[in-house]
C-alpha cells in the first residue's frame, strides 16, 4: 500500500530541474522593444482552456516579437462566469515575471482603439490558424497583418499552437508562464488553503507545491491544536453531463438517461451532431471498448479499492454536479464515506465571493488536487487533470504520484469480470496503473 503514495521513479525525478529559466547564450540579451505592434487575444472555455491560451499568447507575443495585452476571458453559455483574467491571477505577478521576455501591457493605446479591426482584418479566428499550429504558421500568417494594422485581435483564441518543431526558447517561455507567471489571486488562495487545512486537519509544513500554488496562505483553522497530518488522495470525476453526452457513450441509465444525454446533445453541442451525420456510426459497446467512455463513480470505485485504497481513505472529489447525483455516487461513497467536497469543507459564507464563477471555483479543485498526497484521474484527455498532473510532476520532486487509468485496458478488464476473481482483477488493475506511471515517468524523463 505504501508505495500507492509515491512515485515509482521517485529518485530519478527528484534529479530533474524547472526548465524554465534555463536559457542558451543566443536567448540572452536585452528585449527588443514592441518592433511589431500589440496582440488583443480573447480566450474562450473555462479555466483550463483559458490557461493553456494565455500561455500561448505569451508564446506567440515573443515569436512575433509584440506587445501583449492583458488577456480577456470570454463570456461562455456553457460555463456562465463572467470573470476576468485580474479576478483569477495576480496581474502584476505576471508582467513582472515576465518583463524580461515580453512587453506586457494592461490596455491597448487610444489611437488602435478607435481602429476598426474587423473591417482592416486583423480579427483572427481559429478557423483561420490550424490547430496545433506550428511557428511558421504564425510568422507566415499573423505577422504581415500585425506588421501592416500595428495589432491583431485573436478572437476565441484556443487551443492553436502546437509542441513539435517549437523553437526551445518558446517552449521554456511557455512553461514560464504556466509554472510560474500566472500565480492565483490572493482570495482563491485564502479559500484553497482553508480546504487543504481541513482535509489533512493539520497545517504541517508546506511541500513546494504548497508554497508555489498558495504562496504565503496558509490557513491555521484551530490555533493552539496539534492534529495528525491526514494523507488525502484527490480524484477528478469528470462525469458530468456534458462530458456523458458528448461521449455518445451508454451509462446504464435506460430511456431516460439516453433521451437526456440526447436532449443535451441538440441543445449544447450542434457541430457534434453535424459531423456526427457526416461519418459512420460507432455503437456505445464499440465506443466503451475502445476506451472512449468516462469511468462511471462505480467504476472507480473498483479501480482504487483493486489497488488498496481502503475504505478510512479521505477522498477529495474535483467538481460536484456529477450526473445522477447521490444515487449515482453511492458505490462509490459506500465504499469511500471520508469522500468530501469545496462545499463539504467550506461553509456558505466561505463560498460565497465564488457563487456564479466557476472559473473560481475550478481554481479551488486545481489547487486541491495539485497538492495532494495522490491524485487519481479518469480521464487522460482532460485539460484539468494534465495541467494538474503538469504541475506536480514540476514541483513535486518525485512525490506527488499520478495514477492514469487506461480507459482501454480497464475496458477489457471490466468486459471479464464474470469471469475472472478478485484477485486477478486487481491484479490487472494495478499492472495497469504501474505500466502507466513508469511509461510517463520514462517519457518525462527523457523529454
Amino acid at each position: 500500500m505504501k508505495q500507492l503514495w509515491e512515485e515509482p521513479y521517485s529518485h530519478e525525478a527528484s534529479k530533474w530541474k524547472p526548465c524554465a529559466y534555463i536559457q542558451s547564450p543566443k536567448d540572452l540579451g536585452p528585449l527588443k522593444h514592441n518592433k511589431s505592434g500589440y496582440i488583443l487575444v480573447s480566450a474562450n472555455g473555462g479555466l483550463n482552456q483559458q490557461r493553456v491560451a494565455v500561455c500561448n499568447a505569451v508564446a506567440v507575443a515573443s515569436l512575433l516579437n509584440a506587445t501583449l495585452v492583458i488577456p480577456k476571458f470570454l463570456y461562455s453559455n456553457v460555463w456562465k462566469d463572467r470573470s476576468q483574467f485580474e479576478d483569477i491571477y495576480q496581474e502584476e505577478h505576471f508582467m513582472q515575471t515576465l518583463k524580461d521576455d515580453i512587453n506586457i501591457i494592461k490596455d491597448l493605446p487610444l489611437h488602435l482603439k478607435l481602429l476598426d479591426l474587423e473591417t482592416a482584418k486583423s480579427v483572427i479566428t481559429d478557423a483561420d490558424i490550424s490547430k496545433e499550429a506550428k511557428a511558421e504558421e504564425y510568422l507566415r500568417t499573423v505577422l504581415p497583418l500585425l506588421q501592416r494594422n500595428g495589432v491583431v485581435h485573436f478572437l476565441g483564441f484556443g487551443n492553436r499552437l502546437g509542441f513539435h518543431s517549437l523553437p526551445p526558447q518558446l517552449q521554456r517561455l511557455r512553461c514560464k508562464c504556466n509554472f510560474h507567471a500566472l500565480k492565483f489571486v490572493h482570495k482563491i488562495q485564502e479559500a484553497a488553503s482553508l480546504l487543504v487545512t481541513r482535509i489533512r486537519k493539520h497545517t504541517g509544513s508546506k511541500s513546494m507545491l504548497d508554497k508555489q500554488l498558495l504562496g504565503e496562505v496558509i490557513a491555521n483553522d484551530r490555533p493552539g491544536i496539534e492534529l495528525r497530518n491526514t494523507k488525502y488522495l484527490a480524484l477528478h470525476l469528470r462525469f458530468e453531463i456534458d462530458m456523458l453526452a458528448y461521449s455518445m457513450c451508454e451509462f446504464g441509465g435506460g430511456e431516460s438517461e439516453t433521451r437526456a444525454l440526447k436532449s443535451y446533445r441538440e441543445a449544447h453541442f450542434p457541430l457534434l451532431l453535424e459531423r456526427l451525420k457526416k461519418s459512420r456510426a460507432i455503437s456505445p459497446k464499440e465506443l466503451r471498448s475502445r476506451g472512449r467512455c468516462p469511468l462511471t463513480p462505480e467504476e472507480a470505485a473498483l479501480v482504487l479499492a483493486s489497488l488498496g485504497f481502503k475504505g478510512e481513505t479521505y477522498i477529495y472529489l474535483a467538481g460536484s454536479n456529477i450526473y445522477g447525483g447521490e444515487s449515482r455516487m453511492k458505490p462509490l461513497t459506500s465504499l469511500y464515506p471520508n469522500l468530501v467536497t469545496k462545499e463539504n469543507l467550506l461553509s456558505p459564507s466561505e463560498l460565497a465571493p465564488f457563487r456564479n464563477h466557476s472559473s473560481q471555483l475550478a481554481a479551488l479543485d486545481f489547487i486541491a488536487c495539485a497538492t495532494a498526497d495522490v491524485f487519481a484521474i479518469t480521464d487522460s484527455g482532460s485539460q484539468f487533470s494534465s495541467l494538474v498532473s503538469g504541475f506536480r510532476t514540476y514541483y513535486g520532486s518525485g512525490h506527488a504520484p499520478t495514477l492514469r487509468p487506461s480507459k482501454k485496458r480497464l475496458a477489457a478488464i471490466l468486459l471479464e469480470n464474470k469471469t475472472i476473481d478478485w484477485s486477478t482483477f486487481t491484479e490487472r488493475i494495478r499492472r495497469m496503473i504501474d505500466e502507466g506511471q513508469t511509461l510517463v515517468g520514462l517519457a518525462q524523463s527523457s523529454s
